[in-house]
């Protein structure tokens, strides 16, 4: 009897401890039925972003398709551009011909439309379409670059209608940002080129009247400063790559300043201080260079006796801290504010030359973000100093260089 009592006793807390063990865990759920449906939406939205922030394509439209589809909830789902279906997941295929001629209406149009089996027709007795939801894809500027067409198994319902536009609204939208992504690209290309182009034809010229006063004098000096020259413009002039190094960058930034300092002599004085571990920053292509031909051709240029240009990269957490300063002869605060800071100088000797700092700013905050455009600090007769801040890490940029 006593052992029987045990036995019971054991049992009971064995129930006890488990039911114990089983209200822990329910009480330490991860999520509720609706936060796991939000998350199971969210990631599914993700996943099909991701494509269509490419473009539409029929690349993007096959791997996003399918996540499109969980998002509507349809028996088959095509994506559309006005020439052709790009992508078809589930039902519906033997029926491409009828939902592109729809896709295409909704298109011209910018107007959805619900189809029933009468605009549907089928020879095929199995046939389980009976109509589908044409919303086309419209972005916020009123584009249309596509349509979304989900096919049901019956006349479709209220809530397929609903999902089916929500949807297009939203693949639209992810369609605009790739449109603004890839114009960004475009106007960042452009900028560099602009960039290249306002080399000026002074400094061309002023450096090979320096190299060709050393050919006779100091031959050897003078085959170094072609090289040198030579260096510079191949990095200022090469085809590829929107993004650099911090190193690169500061190498280049050597070769034309020892150009500049074989025109002024001693009148040019560097400072550098460079932390090692930010070398391998990555940032936009040609952002420092024109800082630093900046300060020397309007801010020491006209400034008489000796000038100072420095040059500092300060390790700074996970930014990289960057600042071109020079005590030459500044400018006006005011007309910086104005936006005509990359006015031509006041001699008028680089008319339509001036390496604007609004291009720097505008390629650093387009990369970067608002935060991270240029300061800068100056007045008459004070000197100039441009800072900037630069992410350490930035997958963007890291792809690319």
């Amino acid at each position: 009897m006593g052992t029987a009592l045990a036995v019971l006793a054991l049992i009971t807390a064995l129930t006890a401890a488990v039911w114990a063990v089983y209200r822990l865990r329910a009480r330490r759920s991860i999520a509720t039925a609706t936060q796991r449906a939000t998350y199971d939406v969210l990631h599914t939205a993700g996943l099909a972003a991701d494509p269509l922030r490419t473009g539409l394509s029929r690349t993007s439209a096959a791997k996003a398709i399918r996540h499109l589809r969980g998002l509507v909830g349809a028996q088959g789902l095509a994506l559309t551009d006005p020439d052709e279906i790009l992508a078809l997941d589930g039902r519906g295929n033997h029926h491409s011909a009828q939902v592109l001629a729809a896709a295409r209406r909704a298109i011209a149009q910018n107007r959805s439309t619900v189809l029933g089996s009468a605009e549907l027709p089928c020879d095929r007795v199995d046939c389980p379409v009976r109509g589908a939801v044409v919303a086309p894809l419209t972005g916020p500027d009123g584009t249309v670059p596509g349509a979304l067409v989900a096919i049901a198994d019956d006349e479709p319902a209220p809530g397929l209608v609903q999902a089916t536009l929500e949807t297009a609204r939203w693949a639209g939208a992810q369609l605009a940002l790739a449109e603004l992504d890839s114009s960004r690209e475009q106007l960042a290309r452009a900028e560099v080129r602009a960039l290249r182009a306002q080399i000026s034809p002074h400094f061309v010229y002023n450096a090979l009247s320096a190299i060709a006063s050393f050919v006779r004098t100091d031959p050897e000096r003078a085959r170094e400063l072609i090289l040198e020259f030579a260096e510079f413009t191949r990095y200022s002039f090469r085809a590829h790559g929107e993004f650099t190094t911090l190193a690169e960058e500061l190498r280049s930034i050597d070769r034309y300043l020892t150009i500049e300092r074989a025109r002024f002599g001693d009148r040019l004085q560097v400072r550098l201080q460079i932390a090692p571990e930010v070398l391998p920053v990555g940032l936009p292509f040609l952002c420092l260079q024109p800082l630093v031909e900046n300060a020397v051709r309007h801010g020491l240029s006209r400034k008489p006796g000796v000038g100072m240009v420095s040059i500092e990269a300060r390790d700074a957490g996970a930014e990289c801290h960057i600042t071109v300063e020079d005590d030459g002869v500044g400018m006006d605060p005011a007309v910086l504010v104005a936006g005509v800071g990359d006015a031509a100088s006041d001699n008028g000797d680089d008319s339509g030359q001036h390496v604007g700092l609004s291009n720097v700013d505008e390629r650093l905050r387009s990369v970067f973000g608002d935060q991270f455009g240029l300061v800068v600090e100056t007045g008459l007769g004070a000197g100039t100093r441009v800072s900037m801040r630069v992410p350490k890490f930035h997958p963007a940029v890291r792809a690319r260089l």
